[in-house]
């Protein structure tokens, strides 16, 4: 944590840069070790609340870091596979991923609140697709009102 709170953005930023908007992510890093180390003694914190203030830090990232690290179920992540799917399950309606992570906490149980978008991730990555899904050979195909649906 200290080393990630002393180093130079742009040091940082030439190493990470493979990785795409590297820095606005070295910034990110840099702060949320900085604020970490200042406010919470070097010790990532285990509450939502605390979580988004952190820089870089949205609900997504706290989301994943609470459940993933910690086992904490704060709330559902919302990634671009979960709210695809979602939508296509007609589990909401909503585009605003602090919506769609509002109405699926209001269907899915609290102890499947971790498992459940890494469900939904895998399933978007290995069948339902943004383009081209392979509704043949989906299970869920009879509950998807997808209007792109391939069958």
């Amino acid at each position: 944590m200290r080393d990630f709170a002393a180093v130079r953005q742009e040091v940082l930023a030439r190493d990470i840069h493979s990785t795409g908007f590297f820095n606005n992510k070295a910034k990110a890093v840099v702060g949320a070790a900085k604020k970490i180390l200042a406010d919470y003694g070097g010790q990532v914190p285990r509450t939502m609340e605390e979580m988004l203030t952190i820089p870089g830090v949205a609900r997504k990232t706290a989301n994943v870091v609470l459940g993933q690290a910690f086992g904490i179920a704060a709330g559902i992540v919302v990634d671009t596979h979960v709210q695809r799917i979602a939508r296509r399950l007609d589990l909401t309606k909503n585009t605003d991923p602090v919506k769609i992570e509002r109405d699926l906490m209001k269907i899915v149980p609290k102890e499947k609140w971790i498992t459940f978008p890494l469900q939904l991730i895998y399933h978007g990555r290995a069948l339902c697709f943004a383009r081209k899904p392979r509704c043949a050979e989906c299970k869920l195909e009879p509950l998807c009102y997808a209007p792109d649906k391939t069958v």
